[in-house]
């Protein structure tokens, strides 16, 4: 399982049996993810304070794109890698949503529905 930050309205955008395309597929060249112990720190890095994200669960088995762990950009200090999807994800591929809620201090922690799997 890899998770992918999303933003409510970009989610509810995507038809059933279409396929879901984050700007970074055209900026970067692939979609951003991350794994459940990991995906507080882009969230924090990136989206403090938003309210209005959700947590895609993607089942890589079925993306059908290439997914490749690789260095951030900047790279973790501690030598994390992250999940980047070099294709569009189908909306099957996305096993589970969830709701991805920011905390009183404006930032993120991994809800505990998807800790816990």
């Amino acid at each position: 399982m890899i998770l992918h930050i999303c933003p409510k309205g970009d989610w509810a955008e995507v038809p059933e049996g279409g396929v879901y395309t984050a700007a970074s597929l055209g900026s970067d060249g692939f979609i951003h993810c991350s794994d459940p112990g990991t995906a507080h720190i882009p969230a924090n890095a990136v989206f403090p304070g938003r309210t209005d994200l959700l947590l895609l669960e993607i089942d890589p088995a079925l993306v059908g794109a290439p997914v490749v762990w690789e260095d951030g950009d900047p790279p973790h200090p501690a030598g994390l890698q992250f999940p980047h999807v070099y294709g569009p994800i189908p909306r099957n591929a996305v096993v589970a949503v969830h709701e991805f809620p920011v905390q009183g201090d404006g930032t993120f922690r991994i809800p505990g529905s998807v800790s816990r799997r």
